[in-house]
This record gives structure tokens, sequence and C-alpha cells, in this order.
């Protein structure tokens, strides 16, 4: 490998001084070599007999020739000079191996190879493209033997049903300390039925509320204002497009009767693609969120809270007089959810933070439709946050205990050659 790069750079190296003796030899005072076409003649020149322009033609292949002697002699006293072999050598030390480089040593016939199996490369995306596609029908025939399981989880949550004996029996991986404190508990129980006879408590109250908290991803979207409103928040569905359709999927938020809005459902449509680009057809990795919809809100009067109104002054220039108007600003909240960044269709860019907020809108998207709608459970409570976090820590933990090893390696290393630490000073046995 090595070789083809070095004898690569000697050719260009050659051809450099090549180029440049010939320049020098050109250049040089008394030469006589000429180019025809430089040559000014004078009326007197041009009736000049034949025999002078023959004399003149013997003596310009002779030069030629002087010139090319000269060339190959300067040639070979540079390359024997040891002070440039040393300069050559160690431009070939720095010289850092890359594929690239590599690859342009390569013979013709061998790149014409490479090219062809770009071409099954390309292939093979769109291979990949139709497996994911696949893969979208399966999705959509599976979600439809979920959705029997998600209505009477809705239907709890509601409080539109009350689960049997048999299906709210769970064994926790505490029951023995539960049983342990069992006595406690059943003081706790009989307050509780109290209380609950009192409030008459139906299904799980705040339930998706609760997992928007519990979530850092949505909390960070959620204001104090939009708390109220997301109480109502009674379900989220996730719906595939259907066979033949372009490939995308919408979110539901089922909502029941309140005070801010009418709809009862607000849906999120992410379009997708799932096709290697044409322009850079190796970034392929499967399908991509391309651009997304909202829907509109009817809000209530008095009651959007993805808008504030602010009181400004005016002062006329000519009367110097003052007045006081209103204005509608947008205002922070998770109901901009519903009305997202449009993908520009006419291929124009869009700035860094529009970029920023629409990555981060599909990102949100994305993690509804895989994780919180199927475990809306465990998010409720905290279960799944707490495996993510472990699996997170797990990832740290591993990364330093092989430093670790790698350290203590190396020490051992040390320990093995003490004839190595007797020649090291001081100071580099410190470190």
């Amino acid at each position: 490998m090595w070789l083809g790069i070095t004898s690569c750079f000697v050719r260009k190296l050659l051809l450099m001084i090549y180029l440049y003796t010939s320049f020098y030899i050109l250049a040089a005072p008394g030469t006589t070599l000429r180019s025809e076409t430089s040559l000014k003649v004078d009326t007197g020149t041009q009736m000049a007999d034949n025999s002078k322009t023959e004399d003149t033609a013997s003596d310009s292949v002779e030069a030629a020739k002087n010139a090319s002697d000269k060339k190959e002699k300067l040639a070979d006293q540079v390359m024997q000079n040891p002070q440039v072999l040393a300069a050559l050598q160690e431009r070939l030390d720095n010289t850092a191996l890359t594929p690239s480089s590599y690859i342009e040593t390569l013979p013709k016939a061998v790149k014409r190879r490479i090219d062809a199996l770009k071409q099954l490369q390309v292939k093979c995306a769109h291979i990949e493209a139709k497996f994911y596609e696949e893969v979208h029908d399966l999705e959509r025939k599976y979600a439809a033997l979920y959705q029997p399981l998600f209505d009477k989880r809705r239907e709890f949550i509601n409080g539109e049903a009350e689960p049997t004996d048999a299906e709210s029996e769970w064994h926790s991986e505490n029951e023995e300390e539960e049983k342990l404190a069992g006595d406690l508990k059943n003081v706790v129980v009989i307050e509780e039925k109290a209380e609950a006879a009192e409030t008459n408590v139906k299904g799980i109250p705040d339930f998706w509320f609760t997992i928007f908290r519990n979530v850092d991803m949505l909390s960070e979207l959620v204001q104090e204002y939009d708390e109220p409103i997301l109480k109502h928040l009674q379900d989220i569905k996730v719906k595939f497009s259907e066979p033949g359709q372009p490939m995308s999927f919408s979110l539901e938020f089922h909502f029941g009767p309140n005070d801010y809005f009418s709809n009862s459902v607000l849906t999120k449509t992410y379009k997708m693609k799932s096709e290697p680009d044409k322009t850079d057809p190796f970034s392929f990795e499967g399908p991509e969120i391309v651009d997304c919809e909202g829907c509109t809100i009817d809000w209530k009067k008095g009651k959007n809270v993805t808008v504030k109104t602010i009181k400004k002054k005016q002062k006329h220039k000519g009367r110097g007089t003052v007045r006081t108007i209103t204005k509608q600003v947008p205002n922070d909240s998770f109901f901009n959810f519903f009305s997202p960044i449009k993908v520009s269709g006419d291929g124009e860019s869009l700035d860094e933070d529009s970029e920023f907020t629409l990555a981060a809108d599909f990102e949100i998207g994305h993690f509804f439709r895989e994780r919180i709608v199927p475990r809306a459970v465990l998010y409720f409570t905290g279960e799944a946050i707490e495996d993510d976090d472990n699996f997170e820590e797990g990832e740290e933990g591993e990364e330093e205990e092989l430093e670790g090893e790698e350290e203590g390696e190396e020490e051992e290393d040390a320990e093995s050659d003490p004839k190595k630490d007797s020649s090291q000073p001081a100071e580099c046995k410190q470190q």
C-alpha cells in the first residue's frame, strides 16, 4: 500500500524536477534554443537563402539535444543530493494514509471494478427501501391487533369500565415487603375507601398528563397554563397510512369536553420517505420523516394559550399624543405542536433555528409513536423512564470500566519491565 503511494509521490516529484530544470535551461543566459513563434524575423532575414535556414534548423536541433543532456545531468545531481533525499523521506513519513489516497494509486481496471461495486450497493439500497415498506405494512397489520387492548386501556383510564379481579391481578417484585407492611396498609386502605366513596374517583385521574410530566422531552414543552387543558386528555392513538397511500402516520389526541376549545380530537400527521436520495443514495438508513401537518384548533373566546396579548404605547409624531394599543404575539405552549413549521416545497432552505425546531418536532412525533403510546402505563408509573436511565448509565459505566482495564494493563507492562523504569527520569515515574 505504501509502495503505491511512494511511487506515485516520486513520479510527481520527478515531474516537478523535470519542469523546473527545463525552465532553468531555457531561461539561462546564452541559451540558443528558441521557438519558431518567438522569432521576430525582419525583412532582411526573410530574404535569406535556404542554406542559412538549414543551418539555423541544425543549430536548433543541436541546442535542444544539449538542453536535454543538461536536464538529465541536473536531475541526476538532484536525486543524488542527500539533503533532497532526506526531505523526500520526511515528506513521505508525514504523509497521512487515507482511503482516498490509496484508491487514487490503484490501476484503472481496479477503479472500474470499484465503480461496479457501487452500482451494486445502490441496488441494495433500493431493496432495503422495499423492505421498510413491507415493515410499514406489518406495522399497520399489527396495529389492528393492538387496538382492542388499547381500547380497553382507554376504558380503564377514563372510568368507562372496571377491570375484573383476574384482569387486575399483578405480582409485584416487592411483594414480600408489601406483606410485612400489611397491617399498616389495611388502615390506609380503609381511609382511602372512605375518601373514594366521598369523591367518587373514576378511572385513573390525570393519566396522560402525568406521563407528560414524567417524560423530560414532553415536560419541557408544557407551560403552567397548558396543564389544565392536558388534564382533559383521554387517549392518544397512532394511525398508519392505508395501503397504496404514501407512507405516513398520524397521532390523534382525544380530549374530553373542556372550556378551552371545541375540538374533540387534535391530529398531527407525519409524512415519511423510504427511498434512497438520488444525489446521495449511500446515506439511506431507512424511512425518515420529511414533513408534518397539524390541525386547526377551534379555541373558545379568550382561551387561546398559543398567543398572548401585550399593550404597546405609540406616540404621534406630529401632535405628540400617546395612545395605547393591544397586540397579539406568539406564546410558548405545548399546543404549538399542532402548528408545525412547514417544509418549503420549492427547494428553499430553512434557517438554522427552523431546522432545529423541525428536527425536534420529528423526534417528538417518533417518540410518541414508538414509546409513549405502546408503553403508556410504564411511563405513567416511571418504570420505562428508569429502564431508559439504567441503560444509559450502564453504557457509561462500561466505558469507564474498559478505560480502567486499559490503564491497568499499562501499569502491568511498566512493572514487568524494570529496566525501562530505571532508565526514566524521576519526573516520568511520577506521571
